[in-house]
């Protein structure tokens, strides 16, 4: 043994060594397939999860503008018809112009001329006022319910696991969605008679050179129109408009905490002012301003086409047709079609889309 041991113990030591290294090195190598396997599993997950949130926040995203079409947007648009034609009410103009072509003493022809000069003006201005105020409630609306949609989805994922945190943060978002929904309404609620003031202006700038006598065509009517809008639009700061929209005191929409309370709730107000300064900021981006200038040139497009003038006529005889036309875009079933038209401009699905899906910084 002692001579074959001496004779051969070098290839023993080589082969254990040999044995040796082979089984650190399948050691090493079943330790890093184990990690690989691992990884493949937890990425694996990662994706699976990834997936679920995608799907959520997509069904989440569609809820969303399901509750803006079904029940905002109505609500806030019907309010507005209603101001609008409570403010802008041609029927005491008509019938002034009635009485007097019946009874052709009753007016001077001074007169006339001025309370059809004043009709023309109040036509177009009630035309461009609903064409305006629909389009942009309805993105504005949008933008809203949106942001809100974000924080809801944000809040109740933090939530989860346990209820007590997600039954307060279902309370205060109950809360907040009210009050921040509401402020949909301000410019009907306040700001209407300064919209009007600034659209009749704009319109009785444009529509000064033009005579009551003179031809008009779809491509005039258009180009007027346009004229309107984008002189209501130049006219002040670059973002003036933004005034009807947003308060510029939000105390206006402050909490009131409940009586007997004795004080304010103020988890509620700043959650409030971050959802509005959200929307304020959205509103100021110079991508809101291109999707509103996107939206009111298809609507313009699609009230011209409504108004369908197949020859040039007068515009005297055109006044009516204009005037009716302010009413019926803030009407349903109408109102409803140019909504559809306005969301279904691919711009706009972007945009909303992208909006839905941002994050904050803060998050």
């Amino acid at each position: 043994m002692w001579k074959f041991w001496r004779r051969h113990k070098r290839k023993v030591y080589v082969t254990l060594g040999v044995l040796g290294s082979g089984y650190f090195l399948y050691k090493l190598y079943d330790a890093h397939r184990r990690r690989i396997s691992d990884l493949e599993r937890e990425l694996a997950s990662e994706r699976e999860n990834d997936e679920l949130i995608k799907s959520q926040m997509q069904t989440h995203f569609e809820n969303i503008q399901k509750i803006a079409d079904s029940t905002t947007v109505p609500h806030v648009m019907q309010y507005l018809s209603t101001r609008v034609g409570e403010e802008l009410d041609l029927v005491p103009l008509t019938e002034r112009l009635i009485r007097g072509k019946g009874q052709p003493n009753t007016l001077t022809a001074a007169e006339k001329l001025e309370l059809w000069d004043r009709l023309k003006i109040l036509s177009f201005a009630r035309m461009v006022l609903s064409l305006w105020a629909m389009t942009i409630l309805s993105l504005f609306i949008r933008v809203q319910v949106n942001i809100l949609g974000r924080h809801l989805y944000i809040d109740t994922a933090r939530g989860l696991g346990n209820s007590r945190l997600l039954d307060e943060a279902d309370l205060i978002d109950r809360h907040d969605e009210q009050r921040f929904l509401a402020i949909a309404d301000f410019l009907s609620n306040y700001e209407i008679p300064t919209l009007i003031a600034s659209i009749e202006a704009a319109a009785s700038e444009v529509l000064k050179g033009k005579q009551l006598r003179d031809s008009f065509n779809c491509s005039v009517l258009h180009e007027t129109i346009v004229q309107i809008l984008d002189k209501f639009m130049s006219t002040g700061s670059p973002r003036q408009w933004l005034g009807y929209l947003i308060p510029e005191d939000t105390r206006i929409y402050t909490f009131v905490a409940p009586s007997g309370s004795g004080n304010e709730d103020h988890s509620h107000a700043n959650k409030f002012e971050q959802l509005t300064e959200e929307t304020r900021a959205v509103l100021s981006s110079a991508e809101f301003r291109s999707i509103l200038d996107i939206s009111l040139k298809v609507m313009v497009d699609a009230v011209a086409e409504e108004i369908d003038i197949q020859s040039a006529i007068p515009l005297a005889k055109l006044l009516p047709r204009i005037a009716q036309m302010g009413q019926i875009v803030l009407e349903e079933p109408n109102r409803q079609r140019y909504i559809q038209i306005i969301r279904n401009i691919p711009e706009i699905e972007l945009f909303f889309t992208l909006l839905y899906s941002s994050m904050p910084s803060s998050y």
